[in-house]
């Protein structure tokens, strides 16, 4: 058993993805108007996109820096989390009428329905509504998840309406998960899990991780299913940083303490902490200071 001050926050929440961007205009216009974020902050030349003022992802100007190959580890995708079924299928229907060769495929994972898509730097997306957690199946400690069948055009058809797609902008969302390519899945539970403090989910064949807080079904997952063997990422385009935010400091300061444990290097600002994983995936936990862009 893991002792709870090993453990991270079961109260944290995903923060804004930052990403590296070679093509600022093309990149700005995919996130507003394929999926319906607006601008809610700019800095350094960068944009932060959102829903409200909540900011989902983060574009940074990168210029000079090359799209990754497929192998290399970084980012899988990143996941918005909507409110209701309706909500997501406006942002469905506004993603693929946008870039129907962006559409990557969908599924019901039976804690959840998603639909995943590439953005113009090849970037993966998905997005999905949670069924209620009353409705998810444990066994052994595991969340029970699947991939089955979900058809767009039925989807659709079934919970598009014309309120959702009028109100698309001021529905909700949020960063429900992020999952990474990683070289190999072993070294990702010791990093995420009795590093960091997550707790595991789910395990798939030894292929992919999930883990979260809080007894979600996963606030981050790692796989090898294109990555295999991959080292430390090079500055690429593509992942910047994955924000993590917890409710006080002292959740900063346990995991400061545990980091240094394992002599993690840390940056360290006293309200926020950003290290490395082992792939050089940039991670950042700041204290949750509300509706904040930065």
């Amino acid at each position: 058993m893991t002792a709870s001050n090993d453990l991270l926050s079961a109260d944290l929440t995903m923060g804004t993805v930052m990403l590296k961007v070679g093509d600022m205009t093309m990149m700005s216009n995919y996130y507003q108007k394929a999926l319906g974020l607006d601008i809610v902050a700019e800095a350094d030349g960068g944009q932060y996109l959102g829903r409200g003022s909540t900011p989902l992802v983060h574009l940074q100007p990168a210029g000079g820096l090359h799209i990754p190959g497929r192998g290399e580890a970084g980012l899988f995708h990143t996941a918005l989390l909507f409110n209701d079924q309706a909500s997501l299928a406006a942002t469905v229907a506004s993603a693929a009428q946008y870039s129907p060769q962006a559409f990557a495929g969908s599924a019901d994972h039976l804690v959840s329905e998603a639909f995943y898509f590439t953005d113009p730097e090849g970037n993966g997306i998905e997005l999905y509504w949670d069924r209620p957690r009353d409705a998810w199946s444990w066994k052994n400690g595991e969340v029970e998840m699947d991939s089955l069948a979900l058809s767009p055009q039925h989807y659709l058809q079934q919970h598009l309406t014309e309120e959702s797609v009028v109100g698309q902008r001021q529905s909700a969302a949020d960063i429900g998960h992020v999952h990474l390519q990683v070289g190999d899945v072993k070294t990702a539970e010791q990093f995420y899990v009795n590093t960091l403090g997550f707790e595991k989910t789910s395990g798939f064949h030894g292929q992919a991780l999930f883990v979260s807080a809080g007894g979600y079904h996963h606030h981050m997952a790692m796989n090898v299913w294109n990555s295999r063997g991959a080292g430390p990422r090079k500055d690429t385009l593509g992942l910047g940083e994955v924000l993590i935010r917890v409710p006080g400091t002292d959740d900063v300061g346990s995991l400061r303490e545990r980091l240094a444990r394992h002599r993690i290097a840390v940056a360290d600002t006293g309200a926020e902490i950003s290290f490395n994983d082992p792939w050089n995936n940039r991670i950042r936990v700041s204290v949750d200071a509300g509706q904040s862009a930065k």
